[in-house]
């Protein structure tokens, strides 16, 4: 989660117990954000978090010291990495069904529909199977994922997008005001609509605006 800090709101309190009184959110600090190179020592003082590296992670600051231009361009790179990889995993195999299609059937009915039935059905499929089998074969970070599986049919450059934008959005956004913003399901559908949502926020605010990156 990203959370908008206000401005009252001084540093020395973002511990994860400060976190859970002020915003209701039970988690710890994560270094998701990347600090702009040749940081002056007293702007080093206003970051989060700040841990040594080029790029230098750091779990917020003001958005003016947060490279989130380079953060957008290294997670789309990276993500045209993993679609072409994607590409040769499952080629010549049909698209398939995305998991939250049938997480929704199993919801709606449950008796009818248990959730070993749901299992069983998504993970038949030749694509997931394919996917799965890669995944076996080839264990490590970076590999592409079954829970991708709808960002990926949806074609290289929307991929490469959701990445780039989800790096500086995360996967919910708490407003300094108080107002969380996230999908309402699982659906590829429900995260774009998220996204645009949050990155119409992050537009409209200012560059003293600070921004802390949050592991629930």
């Amino acid at each position: 989660m990203i959370v908008c800090l206000p401005d009252e709101l001084p540093a020395e309190a973002l511990t994860a117990h400060q976190l859970h009184t002020r915003f209701g959110v039970a988690g710890t600090l994560k270094p998701q954000f990347w600090a702009v190179a040749q940081l002056r020592l007293w702007q080093r003082q206003q970051m989060i978090g700040l841990r040594k590296g080029r790029p230098a992670p750091c779990a917020g600051g003001p958005v003016r010291l947060l490279d989130l231009q380079g953060m957008r361009h290294a997670a789309g790179v990276g993500a045209g990495i993993r679609y072409q990889i994607w590409q040769q995993v499952v080629h010549g195999t049909r698209p398939a069904i995305p998991w939250p299609v049938f997480a929704s059937r199993h919801l709606t009915d449950p008796q009818k529909y248990p959730f070993e039935a749901a299992t069983a059905d998504f993970l038949a499929q030749p694509r997931v199977n394919a996917m799965r089998m890669h995944a076996a074969a080839t264990p490590g970070p970076g590999q592409p994922h079954t829970r991708e599986l709808e960002m990926y049919q949806a074609g290289q450059m929307a991929y490469q997008h959701y990445h780039a934008t989800s790096a500086i959005v995360g996967d919910a956004l708490l407003t300094a005001d108080g107002r969380k913003l996230a999908p309402v399901s699982d659906a590829f559908a429900h995260r774009v609509t998220y996204l645009e949502q949050a990155l119409r926020h992050l537009d409209s605010v200012a560059p003293d605006q600070r921004l802390l990156a949050v592991a629930l």
